[in-house]
């Protein structure tokens, strides 16, 4: 998909998106943060990969959306998934070497073919 293709498909899917994101057997989960010039409380839709300790989320539009640097400027965010929030924080940059083993051979497939991306934004959870 071209970039402009991509975006079309984002906006045209998102609704539908949102309305199973964090939910208990949804694959999306919905990350939680404040805007850093609005100071208003968002949400966004995104895939995440998860272990005990981490969230890995892919950046399908890259590291510089304003989502990403409002979690970066606040360092912190909550994560509806599988029906429940989840505390998470110390938010880092990962490039594709980095972010491959949080995925399974098929996930990352999926990941590369469906949603094609240069970076991975790495989640810590925290009580």
């Amino acid at each position: 998909m071209t970039t402009d293709t991509s975006w079309r498909f984002a906006r045209a899917t998102t609704p539908f998106v949102r309305s199973l994101a964090g939910r208990r057997f949804s694959p999306w989960a919905v990350v939680r943060h404040r805007g850093r010039v609005s100071g208003r409380d968002l949400a966004v839709p995104v895939v995440v990969m998860a272990t005990p300790e981490e969230f890995v989320i892919n950046l399908p539009w890259g590291a510089r959306t304003n989502w990403v640097r409002n979690v970066q400027s606040a360092g912190s965010c909550t994560i509806r998934w599988k029906g429940a929030d989840h505390r998470a924080g110390h938010p880092a940059i990962l490039d594709e070497a980095a972010a491959r083993p949080y995925y399974t051979r098929t996930t990352w497939w999926i990941a590369r073919h469906l949603f094609p991306a240069d970076a991975w934004l790495l989640l810590r959870r925290t009580p």
